[in-house]
């Protein structure tokens, strides 16, 4: 988030109380034009969202679809109410982490049998760069870590490399190229920047690490079910991310691991636990590893959040990953467009890239008083949130966010700083 990749926002803007009303007024038409004409649009009915509200917060907890209430009230109600434990078998309980695994996978372009739901992103990472570090060829002694990541995926990597006895080396995506060598192990980059929004080079980067002869860790957190990412495609080893988010699986939703099926065979999981067993209800002292996706299961899998993101996992039907990407472009731009209307100039810089290619699905924007600013938009019906010390942060959800939407949004912007 570097004043490099800042972009002025408002230059040559005017101040919303002495702008044309008539552009004003012609870029709430085309928000109107181009909801009208947005094949996605219908899909808001498939959650349940206040009508007057404008969420651009899906890139911290997506919203709630329309038919988890009802899927989880069943689950409690009758599945465990009336059918009790008999529902391991009769309702899937067991086969929930794969099963819904395998309804996620498309969405991050793998095949069946790759990805495994259950635990948490943290917990997960753990797994991966642990299974990675074990893969790696032996004699390699560094972890590339990418510098800007989430805090949490820098406190888990160090833990993991500690165990495996490798060296934590910081580095800026940008920077990864120059920094890869034949002592390179494993290394760990995040899709998207959560501050910035930046998108990394997944096919390009995934490519390098491979001719170093090292493994990639992808962290999807910020890119799964907002844009393509083509895991099988790029040839990517691991893989791990959330679904309270893009995918909106709810608070606290279980997060999911996907490992390449070239690596399962050999895949180590450091937390070998009884669900991950060949036999797991053998009860045998000697831990044999399940084959498949299946061996990066640990414990009971956590079934109410579970099955209430199976249920939110519907909303995806009949929907193109490619079309969402599609609208979630044109919904930054025109965004970045009414800001650039809106808002007095040089009160705001935009932190996100401008060009398609580097950006993901969120606008972050440089302000001061930037808390006190995302405060009163929220307080105005406008919903995002703020990443200390100065950045506000939009999420945009092609699936429920509207032009009108994004329009509302830069609009309030305006007024508070006019």
């Amino acid at each position: 988030m570097s004043d490099a990749t800042a972009n002025r926002v408002g230059t040559p803007a005017r101040a919303a109380d002495s702008a044309d009303s008539a552009d004003f007024a012609g870029l709430a038409a085309r928000a109107a034009r181009l909801d009208a004409e947005d094949g996605l649009g219908k899909l808001r009915e498939r959650f349940a969202l206040p009508e007057d509200l404008v969420y651009l917060d899906g890139n911290s907890l997506g919203a709630l679809p329309a038919a988890v209430p009802g899927a989880v009230d069943d689950v409690i109600r009758r599945q465990w109410g009336e059918l009790l434990i008999r529902s391991w078998d009769e309702s899937g309980w067991w086969t929930a982490p794969e099963r819904i695994g395998d309804l996620l996978a498309p969405l991050v372009g793998a095949a069946a049998g790759q990805v495994t739901v259950g635990d948490s992103t943290s917990v997960n990472l753990f797994k991966a760069l642990v299974g990675a570090a074990r893969l790696a060829a032996p004699g390699r002694t560094r972890m590339l870590v990418d510098a800007a990541t989430f805090p949490t995926d820098g406190y888990i990597a160090a833990s993991a490399a500690r165990m495996t006895g490798l060296e934590v080396v910081p580095v800026e995506p940008g920077e990864v190229l120059g920094a890869l060598g034949d002592d390179t192990a494993v290394v760990l980059l995040n899709h998207v920047d959560y501050r910035s929004g930046r998108l990394h080079d997944l096919p390009a980067l995934t490519a390098a690490v491979h001719a170093a002869g090292a493994l990639v860790v992808w962290d999807l957190c910020h890119s799964a079910g907002a844009l393509p990412v083509g895991l099988d495609a790029h040839g990517v080893d691991l893989a791990v991310g959330c679904t309270y988010k893009y995918l909106n699986g709810g608070p606290g939703a279980p997060a999911y691991l996907y490992v390449a099926a070239r690596h399962q065979d050999a895949f180590d999981s450091p937390l070998p636990g009884w669900n991950s067993h060949a036999e797991p209800f053998a009860m045998t002292p000697e831990y044999v590893p399940a084959r498949g996706a299946a061996r990066a299961r640990v414990g009971t899998p956590d079934i109410l959040s579970m099955l209430a993101l199976e249920a939110a996992l519907g909303v995806w039907e009949g929907v193109r990953i490619e079309e969402v990407r599609a609208k979630s472009l044109a919904l930054t731009d025109f965004f970045l467009e009414c800001v650039a209307a809106y808002v007095p100039a040089g009160k705001v810089e935009a932190v996100t890239p401008r060009e398609h290619g580097e950006r993901g699905s969120q606008v972050s924007l440089r302000c001061a008083n930037a808390r006190e600013v995302m405060a009163e938009l929220i307080a105005r019906g406008v919903v995002g949130d703020f990443r200390a010390p100065d950045v506000l942060r939009f999420g945009f959800t092609p699936l429920y966010v509207g032009f009108a939407d994004a329009e509302r949004a830069a609009r309030t912007l305006g007024h508070i700083f006019g």
